[in-house]
């Protein structure tokens, strides 16, 4: 059962560009700003400005494809169609649980911003991240037409308020503290770069979405640039203020962004810190289990994941059989979360090695798939090099994709063997 037009080709390039912008600014802006500042002191300004320009070629890499090949699939597809379908099928599961822990580590963080803010328990945490995941589910269970003007109304606000924290902070911003400009050595710079790739991932997430834009061939590539425009301001300015203030050091960097708030808002501070973490959870999360509700769709009308992931509402045309098992997922981290078997440390650390090789797949199907374009080439083998220097310090996340891929290849042996009795 395939979605109609009338209720999948109804995005524009607004929609475009607040899905970029929510998908890929996340709670990134959160703490990254402080923790690169921690690495690296003002020299952290120089990390943002490299890693805005090297991402660029990653972001129009996964517009550019596209553009050309847009369908729920995404980057599954993408190398599905440059490779096969076995492979593709592998960087589709590598994305969909990736996704499956993603999506409650973006919560969780934010939802320990608000706690921080308002002095609330771990206990809290947790309800709030379950809120902020239930709206995400609700939202996508509507329909992306209702789902996008949302998303733009998030995005703006959450321009808005960073905007106007970044300039109120502006007069606590002091020329002494940007001096020395590389107080711990020019390595601390490429430590700082790298951890701040993360604060670009996100685009591999609307190519899942692709499928529902109206003009996907005029707008992706624009919608991508506005996007890139607009993260990469907003994330140099929250860096420039971060370091101009000094707001960050032992027992204050993973919370910087609460500090420049406050200087900005005062009293109303504090309220302004939670509706702030609130919506730059929420504008990823939407994204994010959208797309992987998207692929777990495209994964089971393939046969490479169970027929009940195929189930669309039938009042909505949406992806239920996707969020039904995103829900029982999600609430399974939240739970093993609060028994404090892992910590968030290691939860965002868990899917690093099947993020980059969900990019790294995309990037090799981009060098094949856009070989008619010069700049599709160039885009896509600069973006590929980078990602596979980036793998080489996923360090033991490794497990996680061999642990998957393992499990894939038992699949498909037995799918081998089913098909050699059946015929």
């Amino acid at each position: 059962m395939k979605i109609p037009l009338t209720e999948s080709a109804t995005l524009r390039l607004p929609h475009i560009v607040a899905l970029y912008v929510g998908s890929v600014l996340g709670c990134g802006i959160l703490i990254l700003p402080g923790l690169a500042a921690d690495l690296a002191g003002p020299g952290s300004l120089i990390s943002w400005i490299t890693i805005i320009i090297l991402a660029l070629p990653i972001a129009l890499t996964m517009g550019l494809l596209s553009a050309q090949y847009p369908n729920d699939g995404g980057v599954s597809y993408f190398v599905s169609r440059a490779f096969n379908t076995d492979i593709g099928s592998l960087i589709g599961w590598f994305f969909l649980l990736s996704g499956i822990i993603g999506v409650p580590v973006l919560a969780l963080t934010g939802a320990g911003y608000i706690c921080a803010a308002f002095g609330f328990s771990e206990c809290m945490r947790i309800l709030i991240a379950a809120g902020i995941i239930a709206l995400g589910i609700v939202l996508n269970y509507i329909g992306m037409r209702i789902t996008s003007q949302v998303q733009i109304i998030v995005v703006s606000s959450t321009i808005i308020i960073l905007i106007w924290a970044f300039l109120g902070s502006y007069q606590a911003v002091s020329i002494e503290n940007f001096y020395p400009v590389i107080p711990n050595g020019w390595f601390s710079i490429g430590q700082a770069t790298t951890l701040l790739f993360w604060s670009y991932i996100g685009w591999e997430a609307v190519t899942h979405i692709a499928e529902e834009f109206e003009d996907p061939k005029r707008d992706v590539v624009r919608g991508t640039l506005i996007a890139s425009v607009i993260i990469g301001i907003l994330y140099f300015l929250s860096a420039f203020v971060v370091v101009g203030t000094h707001t960050y050091g032992p027992g204050i960097s993973e919370v910087s962004l609460l500090y420049v708030i406050r200087i900005s808002f005062g009293t109303l501070g504090t309220l302004f810190i939670g509706i702030t973490a609130f919506l730059v959870c929420i504008a990823p999360s939407i994204a994010y289990i959208s797309a992987a509700s998207r692929l777990s769709y495209s994964l089971a009308v393939t046969g490479y994941a169970p027929r009940y992931l195929a189930r669309l509402s039938p009042r909505f045309y949406t992806h239920i059989g996707g969020l039904h098992f995103l829900t029982v997922c999600f609430a399974g981290i939240l739970i093993v979360y609060g028994t404090h078997l892992f910590s968030i440390t290691t939860l965002i650390q868990l899917p690093n090695a099947t993020f980059i090789l969900t990019y790294l797949g995309g990037c090799a199907a981009g060098v094949v798939l856009l070989k008619d374009s010069r700049l599709g080439v160039f885009v896509s083998v600069l973006s590929l090099v980078m990602t596979m220097v980036l793998f080489l310090f996923v360090s033991w996340a490794v497990l996680f994709p061999l642990t998957i891929t393992a499990c894939w290849g038992l699949y498909i042996v037995h799918r081998k063997k089913r098909d050699i009795r059946l015929c």
